[in-house]
């Protein structure tokens, strides 16, 4: 089951940065966010009512809310607002600093992680990989940059990146559910009704005709629904409860690889000498952050 999880988080969100410019293309951001998390905290409270979880608690709900706000509606919402301005191949890389934060937030585990060479070494080197996988689109960015808006947007996206990682470890340590079906259920609601007002207040709804909406679009939400949050997130959740915060934000530094590699499968981008070492230089970091756990359950068994 674990390693389903990761395969999931992985590979699922790896995709979702695309599927996002491509919703993004039809649809405003906050409508985005709010039709998203909505329909998806619906569909799973249905799914949690049918298998009979306790759904209504209050001392469940309350770090659930608190979670889903962090996480979803500040840390994703950022992600999906910058994408209108900045390229994704950009937003991927702010992303991927988020499991620096983690190390340095997750002050239970201060001694733990600080003390361990290795996740230090692979943390750096898998940073250092993303950068070096997308650094010829790097330069080029940096040249077009508006830079008085999307130095904004970049800015806004590192405090998304805190934002996220303190999110998960509050999920990891005040969570009283054991269900994640129901955690993600009020994380993905209160995020959805989060959103609802910020699309209103900034006059989205007033400018969107959504008979005028690509199919495209439409169908991009959907695999964010489907995939991202009720598959993807659900993954994630249940994973912050049985792994360390440390392995499992290893998923930044993997989701711009599969990113990278979806461009080349199915959108014909060609792969460089510079990209093949950055892939293998992450994949090589996020075996450096685990090795303390490998070693472990090698001696263990």
């Amino acid at each position: 089951m674990v390693a389903s999880a990761f395969a999931i988080v992985y590979i699922v969100w790896g995709s979702t940065y695309f599927f996002i410019h491509k919703a993004l293309e039809g649809l405003p951001p906050f409508f985005i966010g709010a039709f998203r998390f909505i329909i998806a905290g619906l569909l799973m409270m249905a799914w949690a009512l049918i298998q009979g979880e306790n759904v209504f608690n209050f001392k469940n709900i309350k770090p659930a809310i608190i979670t889903g706000l962090l996480l979803l509606f500040v840390g994703n919402g950022v992600v999906i607002w910058v994408e209108q301005f900045l390229p994704s191949a950009m937003v991927a890389i702010m992303i991927s600093s988020s499991p620096i934060w983690f190390v340095l937030l997750d002050k239970p585990k201060w001694q733990e992680n600080l003390s361990n060479r290795s996740t230090i070494v692979g943390l750096i080197i898998g940073f250092a990989g993303v950068i070096l996988l997308f650094s010829e689109r790097v330069m080029s960015t940096f040249t077009s940059l508006n830079s008085g808006r999307d130095l904004f947007a970049m800015l806004l996206v590192i405090i998304g990146s805190m934002t996220w990682a303190g999110g998960s470890l509050y999920s990891k340590y005040n969570s009283t559910q054991n269900s994640a079906v129901v955690n993600s259920t009020w994380q993905m609601l209160a995020a959805g009704l989060a959103f609802a007002p910020c699309s209103l207040l900034s006059g989205e709804l007033n400018q969107l005709d959504l008979s005028s909406v690509p199919t495209g679009s439409w169908l991009a939400v959907v695999y964010l629904i489907i995939f991202g949050s009720i598959i993807g997130f659900s993954a994630y959740v249940w994973l912050l409860k049985v792994q360390p915060a440390t392995k499992v934000s290893t998923y930044a530094y993997v989701n711009p690889v599969v990113a990278v590699l979806l461009g080349i499968f199915f959108a014909g981008e060609s792969i460089t000498k510079m990209q093949i070492l950055g892939l293998i230089i992450i994949l090589f970091s996020v075996l450096m952050i685990n090795l303390r756990q490998y070693r472990a359950a090698r001696a263990a068994s």
